[in-house]
Order: C-alpha cells, then sequence, then structure tokens
C-alpha cells in the first residue's frame, strides 16, 4: 500500500526499483532487435536476459508493498512505452538535416517500428502484466504467503504464454504460415519461461532488500 511507505529511504528505494523496472521494459523494446544464434539453428532475441525483470519486479514488489503499487508498475510501464512508441513516430516525421544523414539509414531502420508491431508490443505488455499481477495475488491469497518461488513462477508462466501469443498473433498473424508462427510462440515462450525460473533467486533478494527499506 502507499501508505506503507513511512520512510524516506523507503521511497527512495522503490522509485529505484521502479527505474530499474521501466528501463528493462524499454530495454527489451529497443535492444531486442538484436537476434544471436542459439541452439538447434535457432535464434532468440538478446531481450530474454532483460525482459523476465519486468515480470519478476512486478512479483517482488507485489509480495512487499502489496497489489496496488504492483499495479502501478504496471500502469508506468504502459505509460512509458506509450509515450516512447508516440516519441520515436514523432522523431521519424520530423525532417533530416544533410549533416546527420550518416546515421539516417539506420536510425529509420531501428526505430521505424510499424503500427503492427508497436500495438502488438503494448497490447502484449498490458494484458500479460496485469494478468501476471492478477494470478500472482490469486495464488498469494489462497496459499498464505507462503511459497513465493512458486507464486511467481507460475504467474509469470501464465502472462509469458499470454504475452507472447498476443505479440505474435497481432505483429506476425498471416505474415507467417501458422505452423511457423505457432513454433515461434512455443519457442520464446519456453525461452522466457527458463529465463524467469534461472533468476528465482534474484527475486529472493529483492524481496529481502525491499523489506530491509520497507
Amino acid at each position: 500500500m502507499y501508505s506503507d511507505l513511512k520512510t524516506s529511504d523507503s521511497l527512495k528505494t522503490l522509485l529505484l526499483v521502479l527505474a530499474v523496472y521501466l528501463t528493462s521494459l524499454i530495454a527489451s523494446n529497443t535492444l531486442g532487435l538484436k537476434v544471436m544464434p542459439f541452439l538447434f539453428g535457432s535464434h532468440l532475441s538478446v531481450a530474454i536476459f532483460f525482459f523476465p525483470f519486468v515480470f519478476l519486479i512486478t512479483d517482488v514488489v507485489g509480495e512487499v508493498y502489496g497489489k496496488k503499487v504492483a499495479r502501478f508498475f504496471v500502469t508506468a510501464g504502459f505509460v512509458s512505452t506509450a509515450l516512447f512508441l508516440l516519441y520515436a513516430l514523432l522523431s521519424l516525421a520530423m525532417p533530416w538535416s544533410t549533416d546527420g544523414a550518416w546515421v539516417r539509414s539506420g536510425y529509420d531502420q531501428v526505430f521505424g517500428i510499424s503500427f503492427r508491431i508497436a500495438l502488438a508490443s503494448l497490447t502484449a505488455f498490458a494484458v500479460g502484466e496485469y494478468q501476471d499481477v492478477f494470478s500472482f495475488f490469486f495464488l498469494k491469497k489462497r496459499l498464505r504467503d507462503r511459497y513465493f518461488w512458486l507464486r511467481s513462477n507460475v504467474s509469470n508462466v501464465w502472462s509469458q504464454f499470454l504475452d507472447t501469443v498476443i505479440f505474435m498473433a497481432i505483429a506476425f498473424l498471416g505474415v507467417y504460415p501458422n505452423e511457423v508462427l505457432l513454433s515461434l510462440i512455443v519457442t520464446w515462450w519456453l525461452f522466457k519461461v527458463a529465463m524467469g525460473l534461472l533468476y528465482t533467486p534474484l527475486s529472493y533478494l529483492g524481496v529481502r532488500v525491499l523489506r530491509r527499506y520497507a
């Protein structure tokens, strides 16, 4: 609850965590354009290393400060993503100076996100993150604050599935054959779930640190 933020140190800590959350989210939507080779000839976005922090942070914050603060994080993430996309569109619409022509092609290619991709990213984030908060607290109520690792990972498995399906469907349905699209969905979902499991010890560390300053 916001009323739990009784000290200056608590507020500062929470704002720092919010900064990490928003940075991880924006980085996922920009740096994630780079893909690297992975197992069995597959490919993996570099966002896989920092996107799991987005879902894990909402679980950690929710565990310490409650559902209201966790939902505030999601709302802040939605607003920042939408605002970033708006800024990107505005910057692309502005004319280029001849002195900056050397970077024009790369800039336009990287930030020239189509409306369909932008809509896919924003919709998937909103649905996935709000479902993560809902399912986390659904389990929290029934498990009575026990088994944080289980609540966090189960909610992440479900929310990451929704995030992946929604993004892939909006962005690529009709672009790729259905069997290829299904393969992409399953592969990306499993990768994100695996990274979430790998980062579980960091979640416990986050809970411990926040409780110290809460």
